[in-house]
């Protein structure tokens, strides 16, 4: 009797430890137990710590409530402006309601997967190339709202959404880069020119003040050859300031005596004309103005018209002997 007692006994503390070991769970610090009884939600969500359920009727299924990072694969898509990307991008979710994920969605983590790939496709084609590659903050915020409406009711909730990288075609980064080259260029280039500005104007006043000072010219000038022979040259080039030569220029035109015009031999003076001959002044009181011949040189050669009745004396006419071809 004794022995059938100790042997019931043995069968029920052994059957007792078997019904525990079935039914003693242990859930973590960062997960949650949702148990279906029968395939039918119980109302508690376990907590962390030990727990029992029933063997065989209740089904616990524990849900990770940290917080999921997972990458999106590239997606390749065709921008605003008509440049093809391929980008891919971050995720960061976490689940906030454990009884939502397991029951209003198949795979909650599968379903994230999906809507952050259309998503990123979505983003792609209503941006633009600049956006980006500049302006990803705005874009992580926008697909952070694309993706936080559907999943807040699988009780997941998106934390935050990242573009990790976007690849360009080698002929678009080609085009980029002359871009950029010419930019900078163009920057050089206006930065020279506001330089030559700057420099024109302090040149321009720095004449003024030398053009007060004349022997400013000659300092500046011994300056300019003390430098250049500062260096072991064998050749010294000496610059001629132009304003000597106009200097000299003038010196040389003050210290000459101004020709007056030609006289006649009565002392009247010669007037030039615009055809480049010579005329007398004004005719004294009795005579008659001579008109003159173009470069005549001297009163008597020219022709004067005299009186029809006026006699001419003959006898100083001296004869000559012409040929007999001229007779």
């Amino acid at each position: 009797m004794v022995e059938e007692l100790v042997t019931a006994g043995v069968g029920l503390a052994c059957a007792g430890a078997v019904y525990f070991m079935a039914a003693a769970r242990v859930v973590r610090q960062y997960e949650r137990g949702v148990v279906l009884r029968l395939g039918k939600l119980t109302s508690a969500v376990r907590q962390p710590g030990f727990t029992m359920i029933i063997p065989a009727i209740d089904r616990m299924r524990k849900v990770n409530m940290q917080i999921v990072t997972m990458p999106v694969p590239a997606q390749e898509g065709i921008t605003r402006d008509n440049v093809t990307v391929r980008v891919d991008a971050v995720v960061y979710f976490k689940v906030v309601d454990a009884a939502d994920a397991v029951i209003r969605v198949e795979d909650y983590r599968f379903a994230v997967s999906q809507m952050a790939q259309t998503s990123l496709r979505s983003i792609i084609g209503k941006s633009e190339l600049d956006d980006l590659l500049s302006n990803r903050e705005k874009l992580n915020q926008g697909l952070e709202l694309m993706m936080d409406s559907p999943a807040i009711g699988w009780g997941v909730t998106v934390d935050r959404v990242e573009i990790k990288d976007v690849s360009l075609p080698e002929t678009m980064k080609r085009s980029m880069a002359r871009q950029a080259e010419a930019t900078r260029d163009r920057r050089a280039r206006v930065i020279n020119a506001d330089a030559e500005l700057q420099a024109s104007k302090k040149l321009a006043e720095a004449a003024a003040a030398m053009s007060d000072q004349p022997a400013a010219l000659q300092l500046r000038l011994l300056q300019t050859v003390v430098a250049v022979a500062a260096e072991k040259n064998s050749t010294l080039v000496l610059p001629f300031p132009v304003e000597l030569l106009r200097f000299l220029e003038r010196s040389g035109q003050q210290g000459q005596v101004p020709a007056g015009p030609p006289e006649t031999a009565d002392g009247r003076e010669r007037l030039p004309r615009p055809d480049g001959a010579t005329a007398v002044e004004e005719p004294l009181p009795g005579e008659e103005r001579l008109d003159v011949l173009p470069n005549a040189e001297h009163p008597a050669d020219l022709p004067v018209d005299l009186p029809a009745d006026l006699p001419v004396d003959r006898s100083a006419d001296v004869p000559v002997d012409l040929p007999e071809d001229l007779r």
